[in-house]
């Protein structure tokens, strides 16, 4: 193959990538199309809606300052150590345009989601066909928008920068991730807040249902999951979808000799990805209702399958012919094979219908404090077996390559990454329609929907939960994956992928446990901050319960009164969980050197992994039981048993929905920051006092951050 080929392609991919957003735009405008209904589900929805527009609105406004702030030290990361302007300029800018392609990734995702989900409910009235293919579909907007917004922004600055595109990309990548950490955390705070306030008072305390119109919170519980699980995870995949990019380039150039067919191959994976995609997403509401049975999962996972199998031929057909080279097919067909493989594992650990929920669905009748050990247990059981997955992924690659050098190994790890979210449409339009159908079912009971409705959106909302957990699966392994070979990057900059890591060094050895501690530091500040607030929230909803006609349905509660508090909470929170993901590693590299913060990184990445999956798998495993139990099994609604399964949710809550999450981003910033400042850490290592004074000065502002964290702050 010549140049000629690379820019076809090229512009080929670009086409493809304007494809994916024209596919939106006709989504959208069928969604529209759909009927809203009419009465007391508008008017709930119209207050889903504002509430969070206001939130996303005061969010975006308050990180106006960092996201400057930034913009000006990725420049400094360049100039410093004497890249070319273009270079230093090109890198604040592809930061800018990441943080703006994330937050419309987010912004618009989740206004076509809030958008959806009165549609549903108004569906549901029809058929559970209509329901489900249109919260598909709204869901499948914010995919297409991340596919085709990743795709776009990283050919275009590869073609633009060519071999300097890494060093650009850095920033892009960055980027998209801190928006990905400020939704992520601020969404999770509030979303969560709300959620344990609203169960906890009216469930437990009132024993009345969980999308009750008395209920104060339940408005801001809604609101919620748009502004978290909407907004955050679509930010949070976009920016896995970059990253993983990002670092199959950077790896791609270091190949020698070096050929143009490595960086062009995975933008290529990429946008057979988005074809694949949109011919899976459509078929979703077409199978027919012999294997679909009326489970909503089952007709997405025959989807993904569909998708999958496209892709997988088309890697194979596109590496013989184009690259030579089967290994390449072998790394991204595994990477393929990874994301099933958790799709599979966390369907068996979270599905009502499974053996493992229906056990812990069981334990409530001895209560919560038996059911909680169950799910500890179950989530520390999927762990090691989506931990195996990784490390068989990772030891794949070392044995596709082998015999190769150690930068071909880390990129055959990155390019599993690259197939691994090649349908990342897909993963996202599985995840937006977990709090699509869950925002419909609150409408519909809020608004009075008939019993039939009802029924079809509770069982499109236990799928929806199903499917909310997979997708948590996926985004943390795309997190280590990319982490990896990120890691692999870093290695390679500052020379450690010669000489390796010295663990038996003690100053790298601390580097390692600091690396290692700090994912339980970001998720004990990010729970606290839910606890802090849910408990702002329960004395709200009892307060109003006090008021007159509230209890008796005659007066309304004030709805905005708790939108207020889950606001300001999320608001006050962000921020410092951002700078103390992104400064700790400046802090390490600059007192304990390259190596320590190697070993740092090593700790982030195997503890954050291990940690978020624990947390998100155990989080839905005791949300999907309390489902069970509602949907009349072990006493149902209103039992001692179902009481139990309650205040299980809510200690998983935070856990699946906040924390969890949370460390996603949080592992990908440190892994982006630490590669992006190597080159200055190295500088300053020549000078250390300068080096010291810089990292204790850091230190501190880390100390006071942490500080502030963990006081009792007022949020009204």
């Amino acid at each position: 193959m010549t140049l000629s080929f690379e820019s076809v392609a090229l512009w080929g991919i670009l086409g493809i990538a304007a494809g994916a957003l024209v596919y939106a735009i006709l989504l959208a405008r069928q969604t529209l199309r759909e009927d809203k209904g009419s009465g007391r589900m508008l008017v709930v929805w119209k207050g889903i809606s504002e509430g969070a527009n206001a939130y996303l609105r005061r969010q975006f406004k308050s990180i106006l300052l960092v996201i400057a702030a930034l913009a000006v030290a990725l420049y400094f990361s360049s100039a410093l150590v004497g890249g070319p302007p273009a270079i230093s300029f090109g890198r604040a800018g592809a930061f800018l345009l990441g943080v703006t392609f994330s937050g419309l990734v987010g912004y618009l995702g989740m206004n076509m989601a809030v958008n959806g989900n009165v549609r549903v409910a108004e569906a549901s009235r029809r058929s559970f066909r209509d329901a489900l293919r249109i919260a598909y579909r709204s869901g499948t907007i914010t995919g297409m928008l991340t596919d085709g917004l990743g795709l776009l922004g990283g050919t275009v600055i590869f073609m633009i920068y060519f071999k300097d595109a890494p060093e650009v990309l850095l920033g892009f990548g960055l980027g998209g991730t801190l928006i990905a950490l400020f939704m992520r955390v601020g969404g999770g705070i509030y979303t969560k807040a709300a959620d344990v306030g609203a169960d906890l008072v009216g469930k437990v305390e009132k024993g009345i249902p969980e999308d009750d119109p008395r209920n104060a919170a339940v408005v801001a519980d809604l609101v919620g999951d748009n502004v978290g699980d909407c907004a955050g995870m679509a930010a949070d995949i976009f920016e896995s979808y970059e990253v993983t990019m990002v670092s199959a380039m950077i790896l791609g150039l270091a190949l020698t000799p070096f050929d143009v067919k490595w960086i062009v191959f995975p933008l290529l994976v990429r946008a057979i990805g988005v074809i694949s995609t949109v011919i899976g997403t459509y078929s979703v509401s077409l199978w027919p209702q012999r294997l679909v049975k009326g489970d909503a999962f089952r007709a997405m996972d025959l989807s993904y399958d569909l998708s999958s199998g496209i892709s997988i031929a088309s890697f194979l057909v596109l590496a013989q012919l184009y690259v030579h080279d089967l290994r390449v097919f072998a790394a991204t067909a595994t990477g393929i094979l990874l994301a099933i493989g958790f799709n599979k594992i966390t369907d068996h650990f979270t599905n009502p219908s499974k053996k493992p929920i229906e056990e812990l669905a069981r334990s409530s009748r001895t209560g919560a404090a038996t059911e909680i050990l169950g799910g500890l247990a179950l989530g520390f059981e999927t762990t090691v077996l989506n931990l195996l997955i990784i490390a068989i992924t990772i030891l794949a690659s070392v044995l596709y390559f082998s015999g190769s050098s150690p930068v071909f190994v880390i990129y055959g790890v990155a390019l599993a990454g690259i197939g691994m979210l090649t349908l990342t449409g897909n993963n996202v339009s599985m995840d937006t329609f977990g709090p699509i159908v869950d925002n419909a079912n609150g409408i519909g009971e809020m608004g009075g929907a008939e019993p039939k409705a009802r029924q079809v959106l509770a069982d499109l909302d236990a799928s929806g939960n199903t499917t909310k957990a997979v997708t948590k699966a996926i985004a943390i392994a795309s997190a280590v994956i990319a982490a990896v070979s990120l890691f692999g990057a870093y290695a390679q900059t500052t020379g450690l992928e010669s000489i390796g890591l010295n663990i038996t060094d003690p100053i790298v050895f601390s580097g390692l446990l600091i690396g290692g501690a700090l994912p339980f530091l970001f998720s004990s500040v990010s729970i606290r901050a839910v606890s802090r607030a849910a408990g702002y929230i329960i004395e709200e909803v009892r307060n109003q319960f006090k008021t007159p006609g509230v209890f008796e349905g005659t007066v309304p509660p004030d709805y905005a009164r708790v939108v207020t508090i889950c606001t300001s909470a999320a608001q006050r929170e962000l921020v410092g969980l951002a700078i103390l993901a992104m400064l700790t590693p400046l802090a390490v590299g600059f007192i304990l050197k390259q190596a320590a913060l190697g070993a740092f990184l090593a700790g982030i990445i195997v503890t954050g992994q291990l940690l978020a999956v624990f947390m998100a798998s155990s989080g839905a495993a005791w949300d999907n039981a309390k489902k069970k139990i509602e949907d009349g099994y072990y006493g149902g609604k209103g039992s001692e048993e179902h009481k139990a399964s309650v205040v299980c949710d809510t200690v998983g809550d935070p856990l699946k929905d906040t924390s969890g999450p949370a460390l996603n981003p949080m592992i990908k910033v440190i892994n982006l920051v630490s590669l992006i400042f190597a080159p200055v850490i190295l500088a300053f290592a020549q000078q250390p006092i300068i080096a010291a004074a810089v990292g204790t000065t850091l230190s501190l502002i880390v100390v006071v951050v942490i500080w502030k964290a963990t006081v009792v702050k007022t949020y009204i």
